[in-house]
């Protein structure tokens, strides 16, 4: 994007901010601002992994930021492919060129971003590629299927100075940042223990299912990619891959990415001391999936505990929420989630003997039902695209690598079944060839792992 496409994109935001349309725009507004943009001024956005949250990122673009044209799709599934070129087209009105190959995507001309939504194990590669051809990239979270790789994508996009947001979208709710001013505030008193979860009640087992061949269209060696070879089962494609350690880290890293990224911005740390975990495969046992269903982590911090536990079949979390985070003060707790805030005082006794709140009670702070934040975070990583400027975003390559790391270091304390110790400045375990050995990433069927 020339500097001369920057300075006419920032002012065309700044108009429609200042006329109340960057937010909300009615689809006849939104149509003609769109008309209005001359195509040498459009930013020109492809998308890589055109399934779920691909498509909601791209969609979200393609809906709230009028400067946005989607001009290529690349995906591993033709079907998926067909069909989200047809969705753009509807949006927009015209289709986008299509890919199997992500590489022959970033050889396009005019390519200004690319948004990386693939399998995790995936992240790695496409990001440094995209980095390396000039991109700025939009990656979805959680950043890498190993430290190793969050630490080599963190050091390309330093290499590169590219524009790089990680999905992580909670970084964008006005809500969270209103829990966040409350505990800055102090009126929670010393935080020494922070709960984080995730109960995933409508997860149920994934069936046993056959191995069988890969459906008409789809580049299975392709979606491999540095993955082990494996026959093709239809348990590992799309969503459930999630669910088996050679593409994910299930919920720890898929869920907890979120809310333990809150829980650190919040308390301002980074990296644990210690690591312990316990659980496994207790709701569902004879399911075809690999991560654990059940699973409760002790990170160790310098001045807090943090716990991390998530459970599948059961919605019924901590404070009766499905997904949280707690602050757990000396006079109260915060909670936050999706839906709002609270604060939850502590009681004691005054000098007659009457229970009384240490603070106020705030049992109900809501979040805007019109509220989008993943439009939101779209809409901030494409400011930061226009200025030129990372320091803008709200969840840069930094953020995601540190909730990464973290979520991968409950995975690695759950797979050694022993409490882990973590030195920060070598960015490794303590005497402990195992877990560190778990930290890599293992690449295989000739694709080699970035060096940066």
């Amino acid at each position: 994007m020339s500097s001369s496409r920057r300075t006419f994109l920032r002012r065309t935001s700044a108009a429609l901010a200042g006329a109340g349309l960057a937010t909300v725009l009615p689809m006849e507004a939104f149509a003609n601002t769109i008309r209005r943009i001359s195509p040498n001024d459009k930013i020109h956005v492809g998308l890589i992994g055109c399934k779920g949250m691909g498509w909601t990122n791209l969609k979200n673009q393609l809906t709230h930021i009028p400067e946005v044209e989607c001009v290529a799709l690349a995906d591993v599934d033709q079907s998926v492919l067909d069909e989200r070129s047809a969705n753009v087209e509807e949006l927009r009105g015209k289709r986008p060129k299509q890919f199997k190959d992500y590489r022959k995507m970033l050889e396009m001309k005019g390519l200004d971003a690319v948004i990386i939504a693939t399998p995790d194990h995936w992240h790695c590669l496409i990001l440094c590629d995209a980095l390396s051809a000039g991109k700025h990239v939009y990656c979805e979270k959680p950043l890498a299927n190993s430290i190793e790789e969050c630490n080599i994508m963190r050091n390309a996009a330093r290499h590169y100075g590219k524009i790089v947001q990680i999905g992580q979208w909670q970084r964008s709710g006005a809500h969270y940042q209103h829990a966040y001013q409350y505990l800055k505030s102090g009126k929670l008193g010393n935080i020494r223990l922070v709960k984080c979860w995730a109960y995933q009640g409508w997860m149920e087992p994934v069936p046993v299912k056959p191995d069988a061949t890969p459906p008409q269209g789809v580049d299975y060696d392709m979606w491999l990619g540095p993955a082990p070879k494996r026959p093709f089962n239809p348990n590992r494609f799309h969503f459930n891959f999630r669910w088996y350690w050679d593409y994910a880290g299930g919920l720890m890293t898929d869920w907890g990415v979120h809310e333990i990224d809150i829980a650190l911005y919040f308390m301002g740390a980074q990296a644990p001391k210690s690591v312990i975990a316990s659980g496994g495969k207790l709701a569902y046992p004879d399911d075809a999936s690999e991560t654990p269903d059940t699973l409760q982590a002790v990170f160790e911090y310098d001045t807090f505990n943090m716990l991390w536990e998530h459970a599948t079949g059961i919605d019924n979390g901590n404070y009766g929420k499905t997904e949280g985070i707690a602050f757990i003060g000396n006079y109260g707790t915060l909670v936050v989630n999706r839906s709002g805030w609270e604060v939850i005082p502590e009681t004691q006794r005054n000098k007659d003997g009457i229970v009384e709140y240490k603070i106020e009670d705030l049992p109900d702070q809501r979040r805007d039902n019109n509220a989008n934040y993943v439009a939101d975070h779209a809409k901030n990583f494409v400011a930061a695209m226009q200025a030129n400027d990372a320091s803008l975003l709200n969840c840069g390559i930094e953020t995601g690598a540190v909730a990464a790391i973290n979520a991968h270091m409950g995975n690695v304390a759950f797979k050694t079944g022993r409490k882990v110790y973590w030195d920060a400045a070598a960015g490794l375990f303590k005497d402990d060839p195992e877990a560190n050995r778990l930290t890599r990433a293992q690449y295989q069927n000739g694709w080699k792992l970035p060096s940066f």
